[in-house]
């Protein structure tokens, strides 16, 4: 009698070997998925396109911005083409996403809260009719955060009544009366000066970091330096809340206390002014008037309690630096990450050989 049922089959345990174009095809798939991931939980890479935060970033710096610090935040748009810009100038500015389908705000735990002083990678809130993650993104200091009161008097920011510290390299514009003779333009680049008018022969503003001011004025034919400062009181219709019952400008603001999560408001013509895009725009609300009373999703409303939290977010180029006084605070669901440090900076303004800013590479972010 044969017992062979009891023994077990012999099968062949030899996979099929894979071919070089899968090899290749499974390698790019695992790239994919792992710069995806690592790009969207972990750490980003940008680049600065513009002097705002001069002479902190310069134009032509390469950042890595960590996403992980505040916690990473979720797609609001989960279709898209991966490491494409939000439009594809090659085709016509065609999108890069389909806004089909769009997802509620969550953000992952971080290791920490956005703070004054932070450098902080965010979308532009002005931008509507566009998804939040899809908006134009900006670099910018923290000056306020949630439940702060925010004062400009002559361009100095005090929060909560005490003056905030001034970023290492800040930089402002100045008055430069000369004696009339012409300057020679090297002396603008060796000292990283950006002129921006010039009212007279004699009579100059330029944007001057902080370190060059005591080497300009050496100079024989420089009459004075003064800083460029708006009077208090003048109104601009081009700064935040856009409305001539708040006289505020560039370098006169406030107060203004950054709304918070949970803080309630009393709603009346003057908070309206100042929250109406918030509670509007950035939390869906719905305000109106019935009468003499002010109603919140058609009901009368005499309060109003924020959902999220609130940033002030200002260049370090203060008189060159389209920021929060212009468009007003930053919610939390515009928040990016936190920059974290320099990684690579070419000078747009040299040639290919003598453009790369060596001293910046690997450079910590203060």
């Amino acid at each position: 009698m044969k017992w062979n049922f009891l023994a077990k089959k012999k099968t062949n345990t030899t996979k099929p070997k894979k071919s070089k174009a899968r090899e290749w095809v499974d390698a790019l798939i695992f790239a994919v998925v792992a710069a995806t991931i690592i790009r969207g939980l972990l750490f980003s890479a940008y680049a600065i396109p513009s002097g705002s935060m001069e002479g902190t970033e310069l134009t032509g710096d390469y950042l890595f911005v960590s996403k992980f610090s505040y916690g990473a935040r979720m797609p609001f748009t989960p279709v898209s083409i991966p490491f494409t810009e939000p439009t594809i100038a090659l085709l016509g500015n065609m999108k890069s996403y389909w806004d089909g389908i769009q997802l509620p705000y969550f953000r992952l735990p971080g290791t920490t809260q956005v703070k004054k002083g932070d450098v902080v990678v965010f979308n532009k809130p002005s931008e509507t009719g566009t998804p939040i993650d899809m908006q134009t993104t900006l670099i910018k200091r923290c000056q306020a955060t949630a439940g702060d009161t925010l004062t400009i008097v002559g361009a100095q920011v005090y929060i909560n009544g005490k003056a905030a510290p001034n970023a290492p390299k800040a930089q402002t514009s100045y008055t430069v009366i000369t004696d009339g003779n012409d300057l020679n333009p090297q002396i603008f680049q060796d000292l990283n000066i950006t002129v921006v008018g010039q009212t007279a022969a004699n009579n100059y503003e330029m944007i001057i970091p902080k370190d060059n001011i005591a080497t300009l004025k050496s100079y024989s034919n420089i009459k004075s330096i003064s800083p460029v400062v708006a009077m208090a009181g003048l109104y601009d219709s081009e700064i935040f809340p856009n409305n001539p019952h708040f006289k505020w400008n560039l370098d006169n603001f406030g107060p203004l206390v950054l709304p918070k999560k949970g803080m309630t408001i009393p709603l009346n013509d003057s908070t309206l002014i100042l929250y109406k895009t918030a509670i509007e725009q950035y939390e869906h609300n719905r305000l109106g008037r019935s009468g003499s009373n002010i109603t919140l999703n058609g009901k009368k409303a005499a309060t109003y309690t924020f959902k999220m939290n609130y940033y002030w977010m200002m260049g370090d180029n203060r008189h060159d630096s389209l920021d929060s006084r212009f468009w007003g605070y930053v919610p939390e669901d515009h928040i990016v990450g936190k920059a974290i440090i320099t990684w690579f900076s070419t000078d747009p303004n040299k040639n290919f050989f003598s453009a790369i800013r060596w001293n910046r590479i690997l450079r910590p972010i203060d």
